[in-house]
């Protein structure tokens, strides 16, 4: 696999140090323990946090994050909670993302994150699975569902980066530069309450909203982030060949839902539902509704 760039925090042991420091309040703020797994990938040691896994449930799911954020995002108040079934889940924190694993990354519009993560699977000694990728995840996912389909029961893909090209709409450019070039603790709130949440409907309770601006200065300040961002598959999107259940924020401003669902009914021959949640912004996976649904589908197909 060709490494196409490297991320990585400026001060390597310090900034990891705030990391890890960070997954640790969201643990206490939870009261639970994740299993933390490291293994060795193509791209480098990848990091996994793991939740019921010593169980013997006959479901897993494994989880892909959106693009500066950590796969722990999908468990702020206790969101995994939400799906209400038995089921293993392990979230995955990508390479080239701001986190413990390594900063190398491919080419965006290859398919080696796919294999990458067809091989985080093996590594895992998962032979199928459920799998669910928000925004840049949800990439991961449809590539993961090119090259190893049969690793696949079901794909959810939230809100994802790869139907439409991120929105250069003068609002959405605004917010999303704001904290960028000043990250402030007030710019990255002002970011997160116009993009990403939807308040009053969709927010976090204030010690999780507190963690993810503590989240998303760390990143970025401290991280030099040069993985490439998604991109509309288009075309490539007839070659995955595994079930999927497309869930939309009404509210995103970053890829706004309605061109996602006419391209989603245009290139994914085996799309099977599709959930548009009013007064939802980008941070789905945030959702507790949306995780609702993910547990529902997966006792339907059980």
């Amino acid at each position: 696999m060709k490494i196409k760039a490297i991320s990585g925090f400026k001060d390597k042991e310090e900034d990891l140090l705030h990391y890890k420091r960070w997954a640790s309040q969201l643990e206490k703020l939870n009261q639970r323990k994740y299993e933390s797994i490291q293994i060795n990938t193509a791209l480098g040691k990848t990091q996994i946090w793991a939740w019921n896994t010593k169980e013997e449930y006959r479901d897993t799911l494994v989880i892909f994050p959106g693009a500066r954020t950590s796969a722990l995002f999908w468990d702020f108040d206790k969101g995994l909670d939400h799906i209400k079934q038995p089921v293993r889940i392990y979230m995955v924190e990508t390479n080239g993302l701001p986190n413990s694993s390594d900063g190398n990354s491919p080419d965006i519009r290859s398919l080696d994150y796919g294999y990458w993560a067809s091989e985080v699977l093996d590594k895992l000694d998962i032979r199928r699975t459920f799998i669910a990728g928000a925004s840049f995840g949800a990439l991961i996912c449809m590539k993961l569902g090119i090259v190893s389909p049969h690793k696949v029961k079901a794909a959810f893909v939230l809100n994802p980066g790869c139907l439409q090209s991120f929105s250069m709409t003068w609002k959405n450019l605004y917010y999303n530069i704001l904290p960028i070039v000043r990250p402030s603790r007030t710019n990255v709130l002002t970011f997160l309450d116009q993009a990403v949440f939807a308040k009053p409907h969709h927010q976090l309770t204030p010690p999780s909203e507190k963690l993810i601006v503590d989240y998303e200065v760390l990143a970025l300040k401290k991280y030099n982030d040069r993985t490439q961002k998604p991109y509309a598959m288009d075309r490539e999107l007839f070659r995955v060949n595994v079930d999927t259940y497309l869930l939309l924020g009404d509210k995103d401003l970053l890829f706004p839902y309605q061109r996602s669902l006419d391209n989603a009914g245009k290139y994914l021959k085996r799309l099977k539902d599709v959930k548009v949640f009013t007064h939802v912004g980008h941070g789905i996976e945030t959702y507790y509704e949306a995780m609702n649904y993910i547990g529902e589908k997966i006792k339907q197909l059980h």
